[in-house]
């Protein structure tokens, strides 16, 4: 039986994740996965398609659970039991938030005032207080001038932009971002980036699922690599971890060609990453 109690000890980390698998029907997702996430760090969770990044994701923000393993987060049991007490419950949304991969799957309201203010409501506040929120998050999302618009009208960058601001006005202590900049212009990709460092240095917690090499490089302090074999193949700072080649080749996040360079014909052989949106880089 899980324990269930709090961990009380100072520096208890936001999450704690033992041995955890997963599978899809006959699709392994996850297999045996041990990590902890500390308070206020900026954590990249890089692995290819298909690694299990975006399940470990929605396994922290409590939409699905493991078969097997244990999950802690903010010092208790992480588990749909858990999930049923009222109390521990509003406490856990109301401190982690999770911006989806696909906005349209997040984004519902009529328009973009109502969709940033249904957060705060849910959460009791008054009137006033979520009236404040909401035109807080507009202007420093910079979406004034959205307010009254329909989400579904909006373009891709735009969506994330709400869906972001929609988890920012809840005030959360940890934000869990699912492949944010997936399709979005490189002037949204930088927005975004910018936030992240933004919520780092107001003391959040920030956990980004990626397979972009280059946001990790700009927004993380940690990365962790899970392999194709679903298991944590490797973590560090990422100058480290980035620089991993044989790391990074044997996780499907770059590969190996060759192909000449300059007038002289040269060949030579060194890793590309295709995994980001702006066409393939030189690593």
């Amino acid at each position: 039986m899980a324990d269930t109690t709090a961990d009380t000890g100072a520096g208890a980390p936001v999450f704690r994740v033992d041995s955890v698998s997963y599978r899809y029907r006959e699709t392994v997702a996850l297999a045996g996965v041990s990590l902890t996430i500390g308070a206020g760090e900026r954590v990249a969770l890089l692995g290819a398609n298909g690694s299990g990044k975006s399940t470990l994701l929605k396994m922290l923000d409590g939409l699905i659970f493991p078969d097997q393993g244990h999950i802690r987060a903010l010092g208790h049991e992480l588990s749909a039991e858990a999930l049923k007490d009222d109390g521990f419950s509003r406490m856990f949304r109301q401190q982690v938030g999770f911006v989806f991969q696909n906005s349209d799957a997040q984004l519902f309201s009529p328009s973009v005032r109502e969709e940033i203010a249904f957060g705060p409501l849910h959460l009791g506040l008054s009137l006033e207080e979520v009236g404040r929120r909401v035109d807080d998050t507009l202007h420093i999302m910079g979406l004034e001038q959205l307010a009254d618009r329909p989400p579904y009208n909006l373009s891709g960058g735009e969506k994330k932009k709400v869906a972001l601001a929609s988890v920012l006005a809840i005030s959360p202590d940890v934000f869990l971002f699912d492949e944010p900049t997936a399709g979005l212009d490189p002037k949204t990709v930088s927005f975004l980036e910018r936030m992240v460092l933004q919520l780092s240095d107001a003391g959040k917690t920030v956990v980004t699922a990626t397979q972009d090499l280059e946001l990790a490089r700009v927004i993380a302090d940690r990365v962790l690599v899970l392999g194709e074999d679903h298991r944590l193949a490797g973590e560090g700072p990422p100058d480290e971890v980035l620089t991993d080649r044989e790391l990074l080749l044997s996780s499907n996040l770059i590969h190996d060609h060759s192909h000449r360079h300059d007038e002289r014909g040269l060949e030579h052989i060194h890793p590309h990453s295709h995994l980001t949106d702006h066409g393939h880089q030189h690593g």
